[in-house]
């Protein structure tokens, strides 16, 4: 019923990048807009034009709950960045990428705010129509978040996350659906991180040209020959080539190209680097300044609560290493 369904040739849209593997399997890769509605169709065509094996989507394990949330949820969600989620972020990834991640949060909830629409859409759109494919698979083709938030923190240097962080906490530019569906040649979520992230080529990599590396090594999985069943184990093994559609930022789309007749090895990019001297010392005067501001408020009330909260033993601990810190500096 599938191979009747497929279309020999298939009427794509523009945004489809048609690529071949050495075996013979297509891989069609379509560049989105993540707040778009004319990317969500253009996925929902692609699918029903090619009727894949398997359909590979540029979200991760952390992100993968948005794809059975209403658009209503979603928007909500978006839109709420609280001190919940912040503890959440932190406990996962640690306190720098959990503020990272926060503040790359408050970039998609400005654009959510600004346009009404919850990202992630054609995504949702996507596992929707792979479910009605007959014995299609579907596959997670992003680097775990984590891992690239911590290879960007470990990228950049004190005052570059200061410089950084200060941009993503201000940013208020408006924006119209016309401007995303301008953006549909490059990502609009990625444009902006393009904007503030220019001068930073070493976070660049990691968010961008390291993660096209990932995506272009898990399409290539996904595009493996398939082996037809057979009736007995005596009967030789068939197979057949594989069709696959990815679903991925505009922007992600030139460095798959680009990658895809390489050999890939995705080892070095998945390893966390330990934290250099300069986060050391972020993370320790985040962790000042909110004893500080504990203090102060305890001053407001009595120099006796100010004298508990000093003597207790992690308060001391972090004063001790502060001290340190300086010395050796």
């Amino acid at each position: 019923m599938k191979m009747k369904k497929r279309q020999k040739k298939p009427t794509l849209p523009s945004t489809v990048t048609e690529l071949d593997t050495e075996d013979g399997s297509k891989v069609y890769v379509v560049g989105t807009a993540h707040f778009s509605d004319s990317s969500k169709k253009d996925v929902v065509k692609t699918i029903q034009e090619v009727q894949p094996d398997v359909v590979v989507v540029e979200l991760c394990q952390y992100r993968v709950s948005m794809l059975k949330m209403d658009e209503k949820t979603l928007l909500k969600e978006a839109k709420e960045i609280n001190l919940e989620k912040l503890q959440q972020a932190i406990k996962q990834n640690g306190v720098m990428s959990g503020l990272m991640q926060m503040l790359l949060l408050k970039v998609s909830a400005h654009i959510t705010e600004q346009l009404g629409m919850a990202p992630g859409g054609e995504f949702r759109e996507a596992f929707k129509e792979a479910s009605k494919v007959p014995f299609c698979k579907f596959h997670l083709g992003d680097r775990p978040i984590p891992v690239t938030f911590k290879r960007a923190i470990a990228a950049l240097s004190f005052w570059q996350k200061v410089k950084l962080a200060w941009g993503l906490c201000f940013l208020s530019d408006p924006i119209s659906k016309d401007d995303v569906e301008k953006c549909k040649q490059k990502d609009l979520l990625e444009q902006m991180m393009a904007e503030m992230i220019g001068e930073f080529p070493d976070l660049h990599r990691t968010i961008v040209s390291e993660r096209d590396i990932y995506l272009t090594y898990m399409l290539k999985q996904a595009a493996k020959q398939i082996e037809l069943p057979r009736a007995s184990e005596t009967e030789p093994r068939e197979y057949i080539p594989a069709v696959v559609v990815g679903v991925v930022g505009m922007g992600h789309v030139p460095g798959i190209e680009k990658n895809w007749n390489s050999d890939l090895n995705i080892q070095e990019i998945m390893s966390v680097p330990p934290p250099s001297a300069s986060s050391k010392i972020f993370k320790f005067v985040i962790k000042a300044t909110v004893f500080g501001l504990m203090g102060y408020g305890c001053y407001r009330i009595g120099q006796r609560t100010v004298q508990f909260i000093l003597s207790m033993p992690a308060a001391q601990s972090y004063l001790q290493k502060l001290t340190e810190i300086r010395s050796q500096h």
